[in-house]
């Protein structure tokens, strides 16, 4: 449901900016391996990587990655590798939680389902955040970056939060 939000914001973006820079910008990708090896070596208990955005940066060295729209790629094309994690993560999340569930005891509350309704909640959060900052932005172009910038930033970033919650 994330990447799909993600892939939809991305085609928006190709849109909203044009067909003839599309082209170059479909060519961009930005490095998976660099965002796995980003996240293994974040800290838990951190807020953001530190290391956010290498991934993005090395893509737009490539041919039309320092255009608007390659720009955009470039950083869309990282929080999809993000997006990968964050999935990988609540999934390995909601295990540990479904563990908890069935271990007996008192339960007041289903742990997964408490989790399912809050990720619900952030994935809103977050697109209406994000669209928010767009709409901020929409008279300069960098409006598609400052976008691209805050889904790369809350994924990364919840991404970190899930993992982190298995520390229980």
């Amino acid at each position: 449901q994330a990447g799909e939000a993600v892939m939809k914001y991305v085609a928006c973006i190709v849109l909203v900016v044009g067909f003839g820079q599309a082209a170059i910008a479909q060519q961009l990708q930005s490095d998976a391996g660099i965002v796995r090896a980003c996240f293994s070596n974040t800290p838990v208990g951190a807020l953001y990587p530190t290391c956010l955005g290498e991934a993005s940066g090395q893509c737009q060295e490539q041919s039309g990655g320092s255009t608007t729209v390659g720009i955009a790629e470039c950083i869309s094309s990282e929080t999809a590798a993000w997006d990968a994690i964050l999935n990988e993560e609540y999934r390995a999340t909601q295990a540990a939680l479904e563990e908890q569930d069935s271990a007996g005891g008192a339960q007041i509350l289903d742990r997964t389902d408490a989790l399912r309704e809050a990720q619900r909640a952030w994935l809103t959060f977050r697109d209406a955040d994000c669209t928010a900052r767009y709409a901020i932005w929409q008279d300069g172009t960098i409006r598609t970056i400052v976008g691209a910038n805050c889904h790369l930033t809350m994924t990364a970033s919840r991404a970190i939060e899930l993992r982190d919650m298995r520390g229980f």
